[in-house]
């Protein structure tokens, strides 16, 4: 059996060779993760601690007016909401070493292959957790993540963030803080790309619609064919770039997602989310332990702390109802 000392040095050996590549296995199931994580696109936080996460909300609030000489000009501050705070959520990956496995792999080859193996399938399994908790529902768990069918949820009551749709009302009469769902059923075309992007519109000009959009394969491959006839597209350089499949269309990136929920897309504006993660809960390990009761058993586990953020939830817009 491998020594505790082997042990900790065969594991740091690991996620250090070749050029930390081991830790790429967190990206490949997800291209969202791996734009927004491991790219670190979109909004970034490393907060080192405290109750909730908080985020700076972009959004027009207070006062601004023409005025000509001699007007009173206002000093008034427009009460108003600033920050939204998201509540830490936590996961791991747990990787177990049995004595009884180490006895049939003899050997200490075998035996450091079967740690790289136990080790690998907790970082696959801890990727799956976060790749598709990004779909949850904000009925669901409240232990996961606050993603994306929270972010665009449509009940004005439910909160997000910690804000509820009427709490947070901008100068000109909008609210930042809708979620924008549509449910009806709608044939899966351009158009609904087009008018989606424009929906989630935040301004004129380079950021203000979405970049990305993530949808079903079944989805996605209908606008692949579309786009294809038109030959009006280009290969997603951010996709490629990372290994995934994708496609460039008006200014959006558009890519297939396996944990897309049916009948979904998302148009994202990577400007307006990202992700919150805690500066010592990146994919951080703990070190080897005697199972309790079990003292030739060993365990380990990978854990990450943050969340899924926002900070102008209108910029963003969901579909439910795709059909073919």
């Amino acid at each position: 059996m491998l020594t505790w000392t082997e042990l900790e040095s065969i594991t740091d050996d690991y996620f250090m060779a070749d050029n930390r590549s081991a830790e790429d296995i967190y990206f490949y199931t997800s291209f969202l993760l791996n734009y927004l994580m491991k790219q670190k696109k979109g909004i970034w936080e490393r907060p080192d601690g405290g109750e909730r996460i908080r985020i700076p909300l972009e959004y027009d609030g207070q006062e601004a007016e023409f005025y000509v000489k001699g007007d009173t000009v206002s000093s008034d501050d427009r009460e108003s909401v600033n920050s939204a705070y998201f509540e830490w959520k936590h996961a791991y990956g747990n990787a177990t070493v049995y004595r009884i496995d180490g006895l049939k792999n003899a050997g200490r080859y075998a035996e450091v292959q079967l740690l790289k193996q136990r080790v690998g399938g907790a970082q696959k399994s801890l990727t799956k957790l976060l790749a598709g908790s990004i779909y949850d529902l904000p009925s669901g768990s409240s232990a996961r993540l606050t993603g994306l069918r929270a972010m665009c949820h449509e009940t004005a009551t439910v909160a997000f963030g910690g804000i509820q749709e009427d709490d947070l009302v901008s100068a000109d009469g909008t609210k930042p803080w809708e979620g924008k769902m549509d449910s009806s059923t709608t044939t899966m075309t351009l158009g609904v790309i087009r008018n989606g992007a424009s929906d989630a519109k935040t301004r004129d000009g380079q950021g203000g619609k979405p970049d990305l959009v993530v949808t079903t394969e079944t989805n996605w491959n209908i606008i692949a064919d579309i786009l294809q006839v038109q030959q009006r597209f280009t290969d997603g350089k951010e996709t490629a770039k990372a290994g995934f499949t994708g496609l460039h269309f008006e200014g959006k990136d558009i890519f297939p997602d396996d944990f897309c929920p049916g009948n979904h897309m998302f148009e994202i504006n990577s400007n307006h989310t990202g992700f919150a993660i805690h500066t010592q809960g990146l994919f951080m390990r703990s070190k080897w332990k005697v199972i309790p009761d079990s003292p030739e058993d060993r365990t380990l586990k990978l854990y990450w702390d943050g969340n899924m953020v926002s900070n102008n939830r209108k910029a963003h817009k969901g579909f439910s109802g795709l059909v073919l």
